[in-house]
């Protein structure tokens, strides 16, 4: 036991030095039996440390495990093999099948070469830090533009050197073009070819950089820009609307939401309401100016707007011709508020279910026929009562709702005073006349009765060319007869019907 001590005080502590007289420790071996240290000693021969790391003084090979610092780094080294075994199954675990592993290496107690026992089933260590397969990218050409001597020169303008820089080019271009390993399979781009892949991204990126503006700055097809939902949420928040259901109807230039309808001050809302929200795109409104600014209602607006006001424009020019219609009794929705490009409306329809197109229900022989006599009674009254022409009616825009028939859409309607207001009456006619004698009602006039019942004109002619030619006459006539009467004059004839053509009869 003296022995043991002394020996002990000779070895140095791996745990550092200390100035102070070292209080004698109970021995590992009064703990241990000497079975089980003889045992750990034989299995922990080719773990010992180096002579750098420890100096084991008269420690001979064949010597007993009398030492406590033998024994606490034999314990040692058997926790790190356990730890990195452990790390092993851990590492194997977290790959599994995949092409790309992740490595533990820097969690490693014992380095791989000192592992002597590993088995072969085990995972291949590899610092990933220094993969010897991993392709190095060409060299550039030195400021003096050329390496080598004598014949073996080769400047910057050799078409092997030129030909790899430019494949190493490849790796600045935009995530989304996939170029492949071209240095592993040492690849070799002309500059010609290069360019061309060049301009092919760049203009690539341009067209995603539009797409992306585009899908920010404009009304989705079932979605609203940030501006237009912030409007909507306002209508939440004030308890005008109770909630926002979802969208209900797409069109080329709106959409429209279904919404319960809540309680503001003492503004009248229905239960169910539609928001007819227009798009912030201008792609469906420029071939349609034609409707706007050359209705002397909005003419003189229209010229001192931005083109991103005249869709604001728009919705309001669709509640005063709804308003309109509603005065004299014509079925269709029911005006509750205007937020910008926001029309608030009552809901045709029950239960957030919408009524059908016209187009789209299949009704009797009976119900067809009242239908006809319907839609023709609401244009008599549209061109009459409310000097309006819809200038876009037909089966898409009518629905079938208590057995009546409602008008939608009306935002390009104009008064019969447009220049070309008659002719959008003849479109009407013409489509109302085409779709209700395909439909087999017998009573269905043809378009140009139609024309001269709905307008009271007497236009005699069963050719379109000379029927459109007297339209055109009377349009032409129309405009001059405004031009020279006053705004005032134009707004107190409106009231009564078109000033031209109940004088000209």
């Amino acid at each position: 036991m003296d022995q043991m001590n002394s020996v002990s005080e000779q070895v140095k502590s791996p745990w550092g030095t200390s100035n102070k007289t070292a209080v004698a420790a109970t021995s590992l071996t009064e703990v241990m039996s000497e079975q089980l240290a003889k045992q750990l000693h034989e299995e922990s021969n080719s773990f010992l440390a180096s002579p750098d790391e420890l100096d084991l003084g008269s420690f001979q090979q064949d010597a007993e495990t009398s030492s406590d610092l033998m024994l606490a780094q034999m314990l040692q080294m058997e926790f790190d093999r356990e730890f990195d075994t452990q790390l092993r199954r851990e590492e194997k675990k977290f790959n599994g099948e995949s092409k790309v592993s992740i490595s533990f290496e820097n969690y490693r107690m014992v380095h791989p070469f000192e592992d002597s026992d590993s088995s072969d089933d085990e995972v291949d260590w590899q610092d990933t830090r220094h993969d010897p397969y991993r392709l190095e990218k060409p060299t550039t050409t030195p400021k003096k533009g050329f390496t080598g001597k004598g014949k073996n020169i080769t400047t910057k303008h050799d078409e092997v050197v030129c030909g790899r820089k430019n494949t190493a080019r490849m790796d600045h271009f935009a995530p989304e073009v996939h170029v492949g390993d071209g240095i592993g399979m040492d690849l070799k781009l002309s500059n010609q070819v290069y360019n061309a892949l060049k301009r092919h991204c760049q203009t690539e990126e341009k067209r995603s950089a539009r797409l992306h503006e585009k899908k920010e700055h404009s009304t989705a097809e079932q979605a609203v820009d940030p501006k237009t939902r912030l409007l909507m949420y306002k209508m939440v928040n004030a308890g005008m609307l109770e909630n926002i259901n979802g969208c209900i109807s797409t069109g080329k230039e709106s959409v429209v939401f279904h919404a319960d309808g809540g309680s503001f001050e003492e503004m009248s809302i229905p239960e169910e309401c539609v928001l007819k929200v227009f798009k912030t795109t201008l792609n469906e409104f420029k071939n349609r100016d034609k409707y706007i600014k050359d209705d002397y209602r909005f003419k003189d607006r229209f010229s001192k707007l931005n083109p991103r006001k005249i869709i604001h424009l728009w919705a309001e020019k669709e509640m005063h011709n709804l308003t309109r219609m509603k005065k004299a009794g014509i079925c269709c929705p029911q005006v509750v508020i205007l937020k910008k490009h926001i029309l608030v409306m009552s809901f045709i329809g029950q239960n957030q279910v919408p009524a059908p197109k016209l187009k789209d229900v299949v009704l009797s022989p009976e119900d067809m026929t009242n239908a006809y006599y319907q839609v023709v009674q609401m244009m008599h009254q549209l061109f009459r009562e409310c000097n309006l022409v819809h200038a876009d009616l037909s089966e898409y825009n009518m629905l079938w709702h208590d057995r009546k028939v409602w008008l939608i859409d009306v935002s390009q309607s104009v008064e019969p005073t447009h220049p070309h207001g008659l002719e959008f009456l003849f479109r009407d006619c013409r489509n109302v006349s085409t779709f209700f004698q395909k439909a087999g009602v017998s009573e269905a006039l043809d378009v140009y009765d139609l024309f001269n019942t709905v307008s009271g004109l007497k236009i005699s002619s069963d050719n379109e060319a000379d029927f459109l030619a007297q339209i055109h006459e009377l349009e032409k006539m129309n405009e001059d007869h405004v031009q020279k009467r006053s705004r005032k004059a134009c707004s107190d004839a409106s009231e009564n019907g078109p000033p031209l053509l109940n004088e000209d009869d």
